[in-house]
């Protein structure tokens, strides 16, 4: 009896010492983040959210064909952009929320949804389609809300047109691949293993975002993560930091989609609170 014994024993130190340490990185994270204007946002009092959608289509673009889907017809206009493998549907509710106050366009990204693969993506391409979206489409200074790869896209828009967007708020976006915390790599390169992607490729190897190219970023600037993100905390406050008069936050309890392509309302507070302060 005394081998089971022993096995039982060091089973339940290893069991209390996995639950001590992580309650430990819980308190390290919330102390870190609240340096860094830790909210809750305030889901309460809200407008009813749009019935639908009021158009769908496809715009052709230089090197793509763009699908949209346009909700509400009044206020400013206003551009949501997916995360990676993402589609119309990933921030369809916090869409149909923001119509009550902007006319939401919100597009898929080449290779991605219902637009079309020309068979390489990058940031930086992502970027001048969103720019030649905008033009064809007529667009004046539009807002831009980003989730993961979608953030990328915000901040990669604002820094290579630095007079398209009349403000953007980037959630969740890394500056390099080096900045995820390390489970996150692993865990897409086993699915890679698995399935080759070039969607996997991707953030693997980029963004490739530096300081220099943060300072050319001249429009209001939002900085959002989850407190519990799949980067680090400091690279968050890397890009806020290096971005003249950005906002930064970080939401109380939060993974890296819970506040926004997992909850449309808390998404629609965070933009309407900082594009209203702008406006």
């Amino acid at each position: 009896m005394k081998k089971p014994l022993k096995i039982l024993t060091a089973v339940g130190c290893v069991a209390l010492s996995a639950v001590v340490g992580l309650g430990a990185w819980q308190v390290y994270v919330r102390q870190a983040s609240k340096s860094y204007n830790l909210i809750t946002l305030d889901t309460s009092n809200l407008p009813e959210p749009v019935s639908g959608a009021n158009e769908e289509g496809d715009i052709e673009l230089s090197e793509m064909t763009m699908h949209y889907v346009v909700y509400g017809d009044k206020g400013h206009d206003f551009i949501l952009v997916h995360g990676n493998g993402g589609s119309k549907k990933s921030l369809e509710e916090a869409a149909l929320y923001l119509a009550n106050d902007y006319k939401v366009y919100v597009i898929e990204s080449r290779c991605h949804g219902q637009s079309s693969d020309p068979g390489v993506i990058s940031y930086d391409l992502m970027a001048k389609d969103i720019k030649e979206f905008c033009d064809k489409m007529k667009l004046s200074k539009p807002y831009l809300m980003g989730h993961s790869d979608g953030g990328i896209n915000a901040l990669t828009v604002a820094y290579t047109y630095p007079d398209l967007l009349g403000g953007f708020i980037s959630c969740g976006a890394n500056s390099v691949p080096g900045e995820f915390k390390p489970y996150f790599p692993l865990g897409v390169k086993v699915m890679n293993m698995i399935k080759p992607d070039k969607l996997n490729d991707m953030m693997l190897t980029l963004p490739d975002i530096n300081a220099e190219k943060l300072s050319k970023i001249t429009c209001p600037a939002y900085i959002v993560a989850g407190e519990y993100d799949i980067m680090w905390l400091s690279d968050t406050v890397f890009i806020h930091e290096n971005i003249k008069d950005s906002k930064i936050a970080i939401i109380k309890g939060a993974n890296h989609g819970s506040y926004i392509s997992q909850d449309g309302k808390q998404a629609y507070v965070l933009a309407r609170d900082f594009f209203s302060e702008i406006e």
